[in-house]
C-alpha cells in the first residue's frame, strides 16, 4: 500500500501519495492537488519542490555528499578521467575498456568546428566578454549541424550530445584566444581532452607547446568537479527549455546564459576578488570583523546546498597546492586563503552559520595560476557542466512522463477592470 499524507483544507481532506526515492527525503506528490482541490502550492525558487525524477546526481547537503550515478565525487576526481565521467553521466555506468575507447574516439573526432564557424567569431568585438561569445556561439551550432536536430531520434540525440561535449573546449578556447588577440589553434586527435583544451588556449605559433602532466590532471579534475550538480538553476533552465521540445544546442545556450549570473557561475571570480581586496594576512582580522558587522561579504564560504563541508572543496584544495607547487608560484593570495580558512573554521560565528570553504574558494586561485583571467572562469564552468546539462536533457527526453514546464503563480495584481479612454483618466 502506498504511503500517503492527508491535507485538510476547510472541511475536506485530500490524500497526497508519498513517493520514495532510492535515497534522500520522501516526496509529497501534489500533481493532482490543483485538479482535486483548486489549490496550488507556493514555493519561490522551487527549493522544496522536486521538478523531475532523476537517476544522475544525488546530493546530501547536510552530510556533505555528492554522488554521480552512485559514485562519490572524491573517488571520481582522484581515480577517473573527465571523459570517463562524461560516459558515466550520459549512460549510467562506467565504461568497459572497449566502450571507453569507442566513446573517447567519438568525442575526439568531433572536436573540429566547421570551417565557416571561425568567421562567426569575427563578428564579436575583441573586448566582448567570453561568456557573451559562448552564448552566441553555442546557439549558432544548430545553424552548422542541422543533421542532428531531430530530438525524437535517439541516434541524433546521441550525436548532438557527443558534438556538444567535443566542441565546447574548441569554442571556449577560441573565445579566449580571440579576446587575447591570438590566432585560433586547431585541436589535435592524439591529445587527451584536457591536453587539447590547454594547448588550444595557451600555445602560440612561434614555439612548440609541451603538455604539463600536473596541469593537465588539474584541468581534468576541475572539469570533473563541475560536471553536474543536480537540479541547480542552469540545469533547471536546460530542462525547462528542453521540455518544449527544443533542440540541445538551444537548450545548452540557455543554460550558459543562466550560468553567467554571478550568484551561480561567477562565485569563484567573486571569491578571488575578495582575496585580492583583503590583500595580505594582517588584514584578515579587520575583514572578518567587517563580515560580522555586515560591512563585507564572505565569498567562497558556505553553500546553498551543502550545510557541511563541500565535498568538492577538499579535492580542489589539493589540486590548488599541486598546481602552485608545480609552477613554483608563491601566491600571496594562497597565504591569505589558508589563513582565512583557518580563522573561519575556528571562529564560533562561522561555525554556528556553517560557513565552510566551498569549491569556489580554491578554484579561482588555481585557474589564475594556470593562466586564465577571471572573465574565463565561468566559461570553464560552462565547458565542464555541458555534460551534466546534456545528460539531464537526455534523461528528460527519455522520460515517458515528460511534460512541457508550466510553473504556476500566486497572483497579487489588479483584478478585472474596464478600460478607460486616455482623455477620461484622472
Amino acid at each position: 500500500m502506498t504511503d500517503k499524507a492527508t491535507l485538510t483544507i476547510g472541511d475536506k481532506n485530500y490524500d497526497l501519495p508519498i513517493l520514495k526515492g532510492s535515497t534522500g527525503p520522501d516526496v509529497l506528490d501534489v500533481r493532482k492537488l490543483y485538479g482535486d482541490s483548486d489549490h496550488f502550492t507556493f514555493d519561490p525558487g522551487f527549493t522544496s519542490t522536486a521538478s523531475c525524477e532523476s537517476k544522475i546526481t544525488y546530493i546530501d547537503g547536510d552530510a556533505g555528499i555528492l554522488l554521480h550515478r552512485g559514485y562519490p565525487i572524491d573517488q571520481l576526481a582522484e581515480k577517473s578521467s573527465f571523459l570517463e565521467v562524461c560516459h558515466l553521466l550520459l549512460n549510467g555506468e562506467l565504461p568497459t575498456a572497449e566502450e571507453f575507447t569507442k566513446f573517447e574516439r567519438n568525442i575526439t573526432y568531433h572536436t573540429m568546428l566547421h570551417a565557416q564557424f571561425d568567421s562567426f567569431f569575427q563578428g564579436f568585438r575583441r573586448d566582448a566578454h567570453p561568456m557573451a561569445v559562448m552564448t552566441g556561439a553555442v546557439g549558432a551550432l544548430s545553424a552548422f549541424y542541422a543533421d542532428s536536430l531531430n530530438v525524437d531520434d535517439p541516434k541524433q540525440r546521441e550525436i548532438s550530445a557527443h558534438r556538444l561535449i567535443a566542441k565546447m573546449p574548441t569554442i571556449a578556447a577560441r573565445a579566449f584566444q580571440y579576446s587575447q588577440g591570438r590566432p585560433f589553434v586547431t585541436p589535435r586527435n592524439e591529445l587527451s581532452y584536457s591536453e587539447n583544451f590547454l594547448r588550444m588556449c595557451f600555445s602560440v605559433p612561434a614555439e612548440d607547446w609541451v603538455p604539463n602532466p600536473v596541469l593537465t590532471r588539474a584541468m581534468d579534475r576541475i572539469f570533473i568537479l563541475h560536471a553536474d550538480h543536480e537540479q541547480n538553476a542552469s540545469t533547471s533552465t536546460v530542462r525547462l527549455a528542453g521540455s518544449s521540445g527544443a533542440h540541445p544546442f538551444a537548450c545548452i545556450a540557455a543554460g550558459i546564459a543562466c550560468l553567467w549570473g554571478p550568484s551561480h557561475g561567477g562565485a569563484n571570480q567573486e571569491a578571488l576578488e575578495m582575496l585580492e581586496e583583503i590583500g595580505s594576512v594582517e588584514n584578515i582580522p579587520a575583514f572578518v570583523q567587517g563580515v560580522k558587522d555586515k560591512k563585507y561579504k564572505l565569498m567562497g564560504f558556505g553553500h546553498r546546498v551543502y550545510k557541511n563541508f563541500d565535498p568538492r572543496a577538499k579535492v580542489m584544495q589539493k589540486t590548488c597546492y599541486e598546481v602552485l607547487e608545480q609552477l613554483g608560484i608563491n601566491d600571496p593570495l594562497l597565504h591569505v586563503a589558508m589563513e582565512l580558512e583557518k580563522v573561519a573554521l575556528n571562529d564560533q560565528y562561522f561555525i554556528d552559520r556553517k560557513l565552510y570553504p566551498n569549491i569556489d574558494f580554491y578554484s579561482g586561485i588555481t585557474l589564475r595560476a594556470m593562466g586564465f583571467p577571471t572573465n574565463m572562469f565561468t566559461v570553464l564552468f560552462a565547458l565542464a557542466r555541458t555534460v551534466g546539462w546534456i545528460s539531464q536533457w537526455k534523461e528528460m527526453f527519455e522520460d515517458p512522463s515528460r511534460k512541457i514546464g508550466r510553473p504556476r503563480q500566486l497572483y497579487t495584481g489588479a483584478t478585472q477592470r474596464d478600460y478607460v479612454p486616455v482623455e477620461k483618466r484622472g
